[in-house]
């Protein structure tokens, strides 16, 4: 009896141990970035699955999914990176600040919302902006004009020299003292730069309505011939220990009962 409960414990949690574990691959996410994030996802068959929580939304993958997870996601360049507006960077706080500050805060908050616009084009995966503001170095010297840098890191969907002229005219127009001129000059630099796509070494296959690993392939096609044996060994052993007469003809079968009986001495 002892030995019968053992090996239904040990199947058990063979059976337990087969279950993948999930791992969390971003936690705090917005609604919008966490749906992002599953759908690239989904598109290299990767399960991804979300989770609410107070702080925001948790995409889980399975374990041995996490590397590919990554991997894809860094390509895509997702989540996005959130970016402060200038009503966040402005907030009333009751603090007075000095010119500098408030100098430097601005050109900040400028960028933020540059980088954001910029982001909204498709094939953009990421994008910075520096700004330099029109300032006097020192009285009586002429102001130095404004001044831009711009770099784009882009998928393959996007043809830079279809958006240069757009993207130029945009910035030029958005900060304060840079004119068309200036954005045609040295004050004004953009740079694209193509990202590396994510390259898929896993072969997949069909199996069904499924797409799986073709090194996996193999096994999942004895499944249909492992998972009847195994219900069937399982209701046995259920049976076995729910049935004494089945258990104890199962042990006089396999020879228990037999030497059991030749270490009786016989009458005289």
């Amino acid at each position: 009896m002892k030995f019968l409960s053992a090996g239904l414990l040990l199947f058990c949690m063979l059976l337990l141990g087969g279950c993948s574990d999930e791992t969390d691959l971003f936690t705090g996410l917005s609604e919008q970035d966490s749906n992002e994030v599953v759908a690239r996802l989904a598109d290299q068959h990767i399960d991804a699955r979300k989770r609410l929580e107070k702080t925001g939304v948790v995409v889980t993958v399975a374990t041995s999914d996490m590397n590919r997870a990554v991997r894809v996601l860094n390509a895509a360049g997702l989540p996005r990176q959130s970016r402060a507006s200038l009503g966040d960077i402005f907030k009333k706080e009751g603090v007075i600040s000095t010119p500098l500050e408030e100098r430097a805060r601005y050109i900040y908050a400028l960028s933020q919302e540059l980088e954001a616009t910029l982001s909204q084009i498709d094939g953009v995966i990421v994008a910075r902006v520096h700004v330099v503001l029109p300032e006097r170095i020192a009285p009586g010297e002429p102001v130095q004009p404004a001044s831009a840098a711009v770099f784009i890191k882009h998928s393959a969907a996007l043809d830079p020299d279809s958006v240069r002229g757009r993207i130029q005219q945009m910035v030029a127009s958005s900060i304060p003292g840079m004119s068309a001129q200036s954005a045609e000059s040295k004050k004004f630099s953009i740079v694209f730069v193509p990202a590396t796509e994510f390259q898929e070494t896993t072969q997949w296959a069909s199996f069904g309505p499924f797409k799986l690993d073709s090194e996996e392939l193999p096994f999942w096609h004895l499944m249909p011939w492992l998972v009847p044996a195994g219900v069937v060994v399982l209701l046995l052993i259920i049976a076995l220990l729910l049935r004494s007469d089945w258990r104890a003809a199962l042990l006089r079968r396999i020879g228990f009962g037999a030497r059991s009986r030749s270490t009786v001495p016989a009458r005289a």
